[in-house]
């Protein structure tokens, strides 16, 4: 559409999009952010279905919901292996497309680089457009939210680690509100990547050491003595 303005306004001759397209083009995006995230599959995390009486989550439930209620900067949830911070990080996603209005992505790292590998180099060469996997790219490191869930757990190839690199230089240059977890130490990751994510002046980081929830109450020793009758202890 035009704008119906004066000759001597700046808005002369402008045009500008109807409300319908900007209505396609908001559908089209959330229909790539969909088709990129994996929230479908994290809907039910959220901060009602966490348990945070468990000893050493406390900690991590509170600043994981203050973020939420103000994505600014970054948190990095740092623990091992069920410990909550997939969840958390899952819930701080959920909030902020329900409540805030914000359009997350939530991203397993390994699944995001397979992703956009598939999308640069696909099996059928005809999808391979540079257009299609830039845009992509875009939306993924220009993101209103992104959560990136167990880094460091990637094949750390070389085109891998320099497209991880790029989104998160990019988000750390525009200071985009991110969330990441991870499980290794911080030697382990790239030194490029691990000076951004523990940037004091931009990340809040949490260590999580709450123990592994998904085999919170099971009886290892009764199972190994299930296993093996004659072990002792």
């Amino acid at each position: 559409m035009r704008i119906d303005a004066p000759v001597d306004s700046p808005n002369f001759s402008r045009l500008i999009q109807c409300t319908c397209k900007r209505e396609e083009r908001w559908q089209r995006s959330m229909a790539e952010i969909n088709d990129m995230s994996n929230m479908s599959l994290v809907r039910d995390w959220t901060f009602e279905t966490f348990n945070p009486d468990v000893p050493g989550a406390r900690e991590a439930y509170e600043t994981a919901r203050a973020y939420a209620r103000d994505p600014y900067n970054w948190l990095i949830l740092v623990g091992d292996y069920g410990c909550g911070k997939t969840h958390l990080a899952a819930a701080i996603a959920n909030y902020a497309l329900s409540e805030l209005d914000m359009r997350p992505v939530f991203t397993v790292v390994p699944d995001l680089l397979d992703y956009l590998r598939s999308t640069f180099s696909p099996a059928d060469p005809q999808a391979a457009t540079p257009a299609r996997y830039e845009t992509r790219f875009d939306t993924i490191r220009s993101a209103d939210l992104l959560v990136l869930d167990d880094l460091g757990t990637e094949n750390a190839t070389p085109w891998a680690q320099e497209k991880l690199f790029q989104i998160i230089n990019h988000r750390y240059m525009e200071r985009l509100p991110t969330v990441v977890t991870t499980n290794v130490a911080p030697d382990r990751i790239d030194g490029r990547i691990r000076s951004r994510l523990f940037d004091v002046g931009l990340s809040t980081v949490v260590i999580i050491d709450a123990g592994d929830y998904r085999t919170r109450g099971v009886d290892f020793r009764a199972m190994r003595r299930r296993i093996n009758p004659n072990q002792r202890g």
